[in-house]
């Protein structure tokens, strides 16, 4: 009895327990160095300890399936038929999340037929990409905000004509009887670059006179506040 229950779990199909332990293995090693990708390239208010975590088991268990369905057809439609009802409702909050989920998925699948240099190379190659190009920092937009009174609305345009020139690109003017409020896009570059020149943006802005208020607010791919 006990040697039918080895011969059962020891070897699955035409792979040995060795290669099946070498398969998940590999696969676990390569989930945590996305782990660590994920962890270095997302340094922003979004990133998530838990789908960090999830990238890791999603490549151990793609390699797992992977290492079950090998070569026999029969065997991986059935899997593909029994996985197509599992819906998945998750949000994914940042494009770069559904780039690590086929990483993940990638990964697996590559452990799972046995392509282990494949797997590690193109991990390696991802990697790099990504920290090359994550240290190249995009220029934020700012939304200047103003409030104010209609009567002062020629002159606002034309100060934020004078200082911005045509950069500051007007995104929004609601009005009603008695006041209008402005939007306007401009870069970090460019604001500093007006501030460096002529002082305080805001400071300016209140003394046109008859402003509500003034707010400035960062706008990225991440965090919109």
């Amino acid at each position: 009895m006990k040697d039918k229950l080895f011969n059962l779990f020891s070897t699955t199909g035409e792979l040995s327990l060795e290669s099946i332990i070498y398969n998940i293995l590999i696969s676990a090693a390569l989930g945590m160095f996305i782990f660590v990708s994920y962890l270095i390239t997302h340094k922003g208010t979004i990133y998530s300890k838990k789908f960090n975590v999830s990238l890791v088991v999603m490549t151990v268990l793609t390699g797992t399936v992977m290492t079950v369905i090998g070569n026999n057809i029969a065997l991986s439609l059935g899997m593909v038929g029994a996985l197509s009802i599992v819906r998945f409702r998750t949000a994914i909050k940042d494009s770069r999340d559904t780039m690590y989920i086929f990483w993940t998925v990638i990964a697996g699948i590559c452990c799972g037929v046995g392509d282990y240099l494949v797997a590690a190379v193109g991990s390696a190659v991802t990697f790099l990409i990504l920290l090359i190009l994550g240290l190249i920092k995009s220029d934020n937009r700012m939304l200047v905000i103003i409030r104010a009174s209609r009567s002062c609305q020629s002159n606002i345009q034309a100060y934020m004509f004078s200082v911005f020139k045509r950069k500051a690109i007007l995104r929004v003017r609601n009005t009603d009887e008695e006041s209008v409020e402005f939007i306007y896009e401009v870069t970090t570059n460019q604001l500093r670059r007006v501030e460096d020149n002529n002082g305080s943006l805001t400071d300016a802005i209140y003394s046109i006179g008859g402003i509500e208020y003034v707010n400035v607010v960062m706008q990225n791919d991440e965090v919109s506040n």
